[in-house]
């Protein structure tokens, strides 16, 4: 059986996801959005940080987030942005799809991942993403653009937001632009922690 389709995101409490730079990724507000992740121990241990952090609810969520996840898609800009920042081995140790128009083949890299670019749109990168899952989950890693298109076309069953006492002001919505009139949500789960809230839904048709 197929697993679910999700995606799994930070955001500020005015709605946003990231800063509409790319250069400002590792900027002093997106620090400030992600700075619930970078204590948890298996977050510093995914990502050879060093031995040791923070063990709890979020470090369960970061670890069972990982676990649930079988292939990963992403847009072409969050490749780019993360090709600069990643360490030589990814922290996704599945194979991940690109939606993309550039052509490039198969990017192999150590612990497990292997970047595979699609040229044939969002349906296909899904499609072929399932299949490597192995009927484990699918995790649309991002950006807020390649996120939306999924959601739109009614392929998202589920997504998380960690929600931070963060304000931007600018930068990427991550719903900007939904198509609200075929998007219903149902709640599963709320729980606050020491930094953030994390919030569940389950997409439904409208």
């Amino acid at each position: 059986m197929a697993g679910k389709v999700f995606f799994s995101v930070s955001m500020s409490l005015d709605g946003f996801i990231a800063p509409e730079s790319a250069a400002d990724l590792m900027g002093r507000q997106w620090m400030e959005l992600q700075q619930w992740v970078f204590p948890q121990r298996f977050f510093r241990e995914n990502l050879k940080l060093g031995r040791g952090g923070e063990e709890g609810r979020d470090n369960d969520i970061v670890r069972q987030t990982f676990e649930r996840t079988g292939a990963s898609v992403m847009g072409k800009r969050m490749f780019d942005a993360g090709e600069q920042m990643w360490p030589p081995e990814p922290p996704f140790h599945t194979p991940v799809f690109v939606v993309t128009h550039t052509k490039r083949d198969p990017w192999e890299r150590p612990g497990g991942t292997t970047f595979h670019f699609v040229n044939d749109g969002i349906e296909s990168a899904l499609e072929q993403a399932r299949v490597a899952a192995g009927g484990r989950d699918v995790r649309i890693a991002g950006g807020g653009a390649t996120i939306l298109q999924y959601v739109n076309a009614g392929l998202v069953d589920e997504f998380s937001i960690a929600l931070a006492p963060v304000l931007f002001g600018s930068g990427i919505r991550l719903f900007e632009g939904v198509d609200a009139s075929r998007v219903a949500l149902e709640q599963v789960r709320s729980e606050p922690s020491p930094r953030v809230t994390h919030l569940t839904y389950a997409v439904r048709p409208r």
